[in-house]
């Protein structure tokens, strides 16, 4: 499958969280662990993602530098971070969800999202 129905959808766009193979689904995880404060940040900024999809800017989504990736930035004090990507059908795959600690978005998150969209793709080809 490679991402889950079971996500989100409203507006224009669909949102789906990424799957793993083994049917684990980790952004999912990740938002559920939120406190209720942090999980409703996160449910609003994604119904404004479906809402107004690529044309969604700035504060709340920011492109990651040299890779496919846009930065979800879900505002308030907890700078939680979400990756994701556009794909066709007006679909974004939520690849991965982190608490940022720092200026930079760090390389380890980085390449967690980009390996879970290289597995995405290598099964959708």
């Amino acid at each position: 499958m490679g991402y889950s129905e079971a996500a989100m959808s409203g507006g224009e766009w669909n949102i789906v969280y990424y799957e793993s193979l083994g049917g684990d689904i980790p952004v999912y995880d990740f938002i559920e662990n939120l406190s209720p404060t942090a999980k409703s940040k996160v449910s609003n900024t994604f119904d404004l993602l479906a809402e107004y999809g690529i044309k969604l800017g700035s504060p709340h989504v920011k492109k990651v530098t040299g890779t496919e990736l846009w930065e979800l930035r879900i505002l308030g004090g907890d700078s939680i971070r979400v990756f994701y990507v556009a794909t066709s059908g007006r679909v974004f795959l939520i690849l991965h969800g982190f608490i940022k600690k720092s200026q930079k978005a760090p390389k380890k998150e980085v390449k967690i999202a980009i390996t879970r969209l290289k597995e995405y793709k290598s099964r959708k080809s």
